[in-house]
Formats: structure tokens, C-alpha cells, sequence
């Protein structure tokens, strides 16, 4: 996962849960994963686009909004399978 897609979709602090809702990283990197799992099930090729429902850090806002990613799936380093989630505008 890039650093930019785990700032907009998992990283969430306790200042966050008192400012907006209550939720923590754990529950937030789940619901990515889980996501990012259902779009590798069905992926035609080596990159798709997916999305999910977030609520968006560093404001006031309480109320999940619909969000995309993208999952890559191809060769690492080493030619071994290596999945990478982004956000849309990463390569």
C-alpha cells in the first residue's frame, strides 16, 4: 500500500475519533483489504480499479464517503506476485 492511499483510507488517530467518529487503523485497513480482496477476485487484468467507503480524515465530517483505489497486481523485485494499492492518480 502507497503511503498516500494508507494517509486517505487507514491512518486514524484518537484525536480523529473525538473530533469526527469513533473508529481506529485496525477496523479502517480491514475494510481496504477486504475490498482490495473482492476486486483481485474478479480482476481481468493486472491493475482494477475499486472502491469503498471511508470517512475522510482531518475534518469535521462524521459520514462515510465513496472512495477509489486501484490494486495492482504484478511482478516484485524478485519476480515474485506482488498486490500494491493506490490511490488513482499513482502509478
Amino acid at each position: 500500500m502507497t503511503l498516500a492511499a494508507w494517509d486517505d483510507c487507514v491512518a486514524w488517530t484518537e484525536r480523529d475519533s473525538k473530533r469526527q467518529t469513533a473508529q481506529d487503523g485496525a477496523g479502517r485497513l480491514w475494510d481496504v483489504v477486504w475490498m482490495a480482496y473482492l476486486a483481485a477476485r474478479s480482476a481481468k487484468g493486472n491493475c482494477c480499479p475499486f472502491r469503498l467507503y471511508r470517512v475522510a480524515r482531518g475534518g469535521h465530517s462524521t459520514r462515510p464517503r465513496l472512495t477509489t483505489l486501484h490494486l495492482h497486481i504484478g511482478p516484485g523485485d524478485d519476480g515474485d506476485p506482488v498486490v500494491t494499492v493506490l490511490v488513482p492518480n499513482e502509478d
